[in-house]
């Protein structure tokens, strides 16, 4: 038997003990009480989620009573636990449940590690330009001092102080006009994008320095958003790694392109200085449907009908994620990812838990997306940049357009953990022949 496959073996089994342990646990000392204790968990979960959708979707008394459920549900089911004297059985059978997915979780990895993206050496650049933003992410341009780490590494430094979004792809066409044979920026995602556009559009070798305030695509790309100076070294010991690069009406994203609930919000003029405060004022009248456009969108042949919130990503998140803020395992797919998300009622609420399966979530994977509405146009949030589209807003992916230069080490390399599947764990924990 190979070594690799004796391992998954093994996690298996370690899975399928630490299951039968937490079961034994609360079998033995719970009794029939453990149906009980299952029924309060299970009980208090869907009353928090049941109330966490109140609070988004009313104001007012309604809202401040959904605080009071949202925070009263978690208590009283440690209240029934420790009643029944049993709290320490949770506690451990709790444990073990954790340790048996961990083991399962490492076994199906082993098996189904997905491959990574395809890097080759990056080439010798005589004149890199770097375009940065000091006034992004705080000012991480000069807290980091990356404008004088990239002119001792050989690189021409162009800092970004004209407004508007014209002026950042003029300025990288501009660059790659007087002979910049690489292009990078330091600044935030949207900035990221207007300038892989250009770059991809003359096939120059892209830069990203994460020096904005989310910088997801650094993120998917394995940088370190905490120290941006370290792409810096991709300058001297880069691999080129060839990835899509999406549009939606015309205009370049690297992340998602976001319709509906959270577009709306993005859209307030009160979003940037107070986002928790401006969503919470804004989303009762937009989840509930008295305000913004009703969506349809088609990926590919799915439909999806009148979604409250709708996003298209640049190849797709984790299957777990129904927000844009998870990760994507791979950039190169060639293919958009469009999730969308209706729900109307506490019980719909409730049903997200169920995560991909549930029923007011919608997902599908397709090479175009085509979202329509009953207006003429709508308002949309691009790599989070607020803008208004004409509708339809025809969204495409371009497989393999950018090429993007990133250091060889790199921290944040992700694979997106397997889905627990007991059928699989018990076929590899149960069979012994080699």
């Amino acid at each position: 038997m190979e070594p690799t496959m004796r391992g998954q073996r093994w996690l298996a089994r370690a899975s399928l003990a630490s299951a039968a342990a937490a079961i034994l646990v609360l079998a033995v000392f719970a009794g029939f009480r453990t149906f009980a204790l299952l029924g309060v968990g299970l009980a208090g979960l869907a009353v928090t989620a049941a109330a966490v959708w109140w609070i988004l979707s009313r104001r007012g008394l309604p809202r401040m009573l959904a605080v009071l459920l949202a925070l009263a549900a978690p208590t009283w089911v440690l209240v029934e636990y420790t009643r029944a004297r049993l709290t320490w059985v949770v506690l451990v059978s709790a444990a073990l449940w954790l340790l048996a997915a961990g083991a399962g979780r490492a076994a199906l990895a082993r098996r189904k590690a997905p491959e990574l993206t395809p890097e080759r050496p990056a080439g010798t650049f005589r004149r890199p330009v770097l375009i940065m933003n000091p006034r992004s992410g705080g000012g991480k341009v000069g807290r980091f001092e990356l404008r004088e780490l990239a002119g001792a590494r050989g690189a021409e430094v162009v800092l970004l102080e004209g407004p508007g979004e014209t002026d950042v792809a003029a300025l990288a066409r501009k660059c790659a006009a007087e002979g910049a044979d690489l292009l990078g920026v330091a600044g935030g995602d949207g900035t990221q994008a207007l300038v892989a556009e250009v770059a991809a559009a003359l096939d120059l070798p892209f830069l990203v320095i994460p020096a904005g305030t989310r910088n997801h695509f650094a993120l998917d790309l394995g940088l370190d958003r905490d120290d941006p100076s370290t792409a810096l070294d991709a300058l001297q010991d880069g691999v080129e790694l060839r990835v899509d690069l999406g549009r939606a009406g015309g205009r370049p994203f690297v992340n998602n392109v976001s319709f509906g609930a959270y577009a709306e919000v993005v859209q307030s003029p009160a979003y940037r200085n107070d986002k928790t405060r401006t969503t919470l004022k804004l989303l009762p009248d937009l989840l509930v449907g008295q305000e913004g456009a009703r969506l349809t969108a088609r990926a590919g042949e799915h439909e999806f009908s009148r979604p409250q919130a709708l996003l298209v990503s640049n190849n797709p998140y984790g299957t777990k994620d129904i927000a844009g803020l998870g990760r994507r395992t791979r950039l190169d797919g060639g293919v958009l990812g469009c999730v969308g998300v209706r729900v109307t009622s506490a019980a719909q609420a409730a049903g997200l838990l169920r995560g991909e399966q549930a029923a007011g979530l919608d997902r599908a994977t397709a090479a175009s997306v085509t979202v329509d509405a009953d207006q003429e146009e709508i308002p949309a949030g691009i790599d989070g940049e607020a803008v208004h589209l004409s509708v339809p807003v025809h969204c495409e992916v371009r497989p393999g357009a950018l090429r993007v230069i990133v250091p060889r080490k790199r921290p944040g390399a992700y694979r997106e953990r397997p889905r627990l599947d007991w059928r699989q764990i018990g076929r590899l924990g149960l069979t012994f022949r080699s």
